[in-house]
């Protein structure tokens, strides 16, 4: 059982060429979440979850997908999406972006200029959760709200939705306290398509020992079955309690 994908991990920003503080991503576009964001999705994650949306060619090959932008290329073709699309939200998705910690602080500095936008940071939290100097550094953009997306209701579930070691759900937990305590805009999304509700309560109680108001704006994410999300877990024989159609997305969850 892994701690974290940390082989992984490291292969995400080879040493060489790309020495500086470029990122790889793999597609920019404009989405439907949060009421309408300007999306730019990165490569590369330190977990695999069971349940992602990710295609596999992305997954299995980090080191081959994508581009390598700079900071200020990346931050404009994320602007460029949302001024055409008249959107006033931006965020990283699609991999775990805390990895490349330089070019994710340094992408945040040049949309923060941009003071009419709000910027969304979504992340399993781990990396915020291990370091907090990490937390104290994302206090700069005033802009910014980081949304936690803890994988399962527990480190049992955790282990089983990842295949990492349940001491990473504890990190993510840090990382809410981490964000809490530096003043960073933050709320927990979980995962909840494999949980039940007393998992749910349990987690709501955990977190409410952080700070009631994070418990109180806990989101419950719910499984959408994308094509590839199905094939994945029908593979793995791996069934959510509550799924969507991504044709019949409820409201709530958009």
């Amino acid at each position: 059982m892994r701690l974290l994908a940390t082989v992984r991990s490291s292969r995400l920003l080879p040493a060489t060429p790309h020495e500086d503080n470029s990122g790889s991503h793999y597609r920019f576009r404009a989405d439907r979440w949060y009421g309408g964001i300007a999306t730019a999705d990165v490569v590369g994650c330190g977990l695999l979850c069971k349940f992602c949306w990710v295609s596999e060619s992305i997954l299995e090959r980090p080191d081959s997908s994508g581009q390598f932008l700079a900071p200020v290329e990346a931050a404009q073709k994320l602007l460029r999406v949302a001024i055409s699309r008249r959107l006033l939200q931006m965020r990283l998705s699609g991999g775990e972006s805390t990895i490349g910690r330089l070019h994710l602080l340094s992408v945040l500095s040049e949309t923060e200029e941009q003071r009419r936008f709000r910027f969304i940071l979504e992340t399993n939290g781990i990396l915020l959760g291990a370091d907090p100097s990490y937390c104290s550094e994302l206090t700069a953009f005033r802009c910014l709200h980081v949304r936690v997306s803890l994988k399962g209701s527990c480190e049992d579930e955790f282990e089983g939705l990842t295949g990492a070691n349940g001491e990473g759900f504890k990190q993510q937990l840090e990382a809410l306290r981490n964000l809490r305590d530096v003043g960073v805009s933050c709320h927990p999304a979980v995962m909840s398509s494999f949980s039940t509700e007393r998992d749910i309560c349990q987690l709501r109680g955990r977190i409410s020992k952080i700070e009631h108001k994070l418990a109180n704006e806990m989101e419950l994410e719910e499984l959408i079955r994308y094509p590839r999300v199905e094939r994945r877990l029908q593979r793995l024989r791996l069934t959510p309690n509550v799924s969507h159609d991504p044709r019949n997305v409820p409201e709530r969850l958009i």
